[in-house]
């Protein structure tokens, strides 16, 4: 392999700031993938070269690094970014400088670029199986929370959609901003308390995550009181967060480290011999490793210089990823997924309770969302299952 003529690919993601906490997972999997591919002969022989950016979880500074990147590094391919906000402040700059985003990150959906890729999970395929898995209760009452904004708004209005359709109801929603004080948060818990709802759904991010989860337990409440589901609340918000605050919470994702099949133990196997150290891995690690490798196949079998001919590539591929096998739709650009519902251990990971039996077709599109036997039906048809099997699986 020849360093003469490496390709070069940006890597945009922050080891410091409010979200580095689950980005510096998306870090890490990055430089382990590209390790790996280079250690396998590189792309035609050539090294994949990554240059390194810090946007500090500030959506300003993604545009500009990845401006740079496009302009003055004449890179063509960007891994990178965890929120919609920053996703967004991207966008501009991938149209006018003909960039692709490869994006590892759950979000809202109804986007569509011909310059991004979106292997991170839409909600079919993570708020509606959380959805089903909250209305085993009888007519839950769910109290709704987040960041403000878009992200974590959608993905409450449709939460809210989904637990009104199925008998239950939402006594409440509040939105904080990344700059809300230990006093908001207190607030908030002790208006949920006066609320007494059967859930907590929450979608704090990064460091309001965090924050969230200590007001909560300086309030003295824990899972036999009210639960928390969450769509974001990962191993690594966990370990930032303190194991003993989550146990017996909810998290809906596509991955858990605690995986049993056969690609995850082999990955998490070379990560341990490469690193000597198991990986911080969640969903977003995962989707990161992932991307990274479906970039690489997809330069190898194509020309790794042509932005076109890469993302040709890429669209309809399929890769044997640590969640399952997942492949990239053709006509959306977005990816097939595994949902799972997870309960947090005293130890920082998941016991997964509900899974499906295949991979999910992502349907970033879908305008409403009601748990009825409508057009829509609430278990996607299979991507491969040849026995009719899919949906939902309870472990019991």
């Amino acid at each position: 392999m020849t360093r003469d003529h490496a390709i070069q690919i940006g890597v945009l993601f922050s080891s410091s700031g409010s979200t580095s906490v689950t980005e510096q997972t998306m870090l890490s999997a990055t430089k382990f993938a590209i390790d790996e591919i280079n250690g396998g002969g590189g792309i035609r022989g050539r090294a994949l070269a990554p240059i390194y950016c810090d946007p500090e979880g500030e959506p300003e500074l993604y545009q500009q690094q990845a401006e740079r990147l496009l302009t003055d590094s004449k890179v063509r391919v960007i891994l990178g970014c965890y929120t919609s906000r920053q996703r967004k402040a991207v966008l501009s700059v991938l149209d006018r400088a003909s960039g692709l985003l490869c994006y590892p990150a759950q979000y809202e959906g109804f986007e569509y670029s011909e310059n991004v890729i979106y292997f991170g999970a839409v909600p079919n395929q993570n708020s509606l199986f959380l959805a089903q898995y909250l209305l085993q209760k009888e007519a839950p009452r769910l109290f709704i929370v987040g960041s403000d904004y878009v992200w974590p708004r959608e993905s409450g209005r449709i939460m809210a959609d989904l637990i009104k359709s199925g008998g239950g109801d939402v006594l409440g929603q509040c939105y904080l901003g990344d700059d809300a004080t230990e006093h908001e948060f207190d607030a908030l818990i002790k208006r949920i308390e006066a609320a007494k709802p059967d859930f907590i759904f929450n979608n704090f991010v990064g460091r309001s995550n965090v924050q969230f989860y200590r007001a909560y337990v300086e309030n003295e409440l824990d899972a036999g009181q009210i639960p928390v589901a969450s769509l974001t609340t990962s191993e690594s918000d966990i370990k930032e967060i303190g194991a003993a605050a989550t146990v017996g919470h909810i998290t809906a994702a596509s991955y858990f480290a605690t995986q049993s099949n056969r690609s995850n133990l082999a990955c998490l196997e070379r990560y341990r011999d490469l690193r000597g150290a198991r990986p911080d891995a969640n969903m977003c690690w995962d989707a990161a490793y992932t991307q990274t490798h479906v970039v690489a196949q997809a330069m190898r079998e194509n020309d790794p210089d042509n932005i076109n001919a890469i993302r040709s590539g890429i669209l309809g591929r399929s890769f044997d990823a640590p969640q399952g096998r997942i492949s990239i739709d053709p006509l959306n650009a977005h990816c097939w997924v595994w949902p799972k519902i997870g309960i947090a251990r005293a130890d920082g990971q998941f016991d997964i309770v509900a899974e499906t039996t295949q991979a999910i077709r992502p349907d970033p599109y879908r305008t409403t969302y009601a748990m009825t036997e409508g057009d829509e039906p609430l278990m996607q048809p299979s991507l491969s299952a040849s026995d009719g099997s899919y949906g939902l699986r309870v472990r019991r």
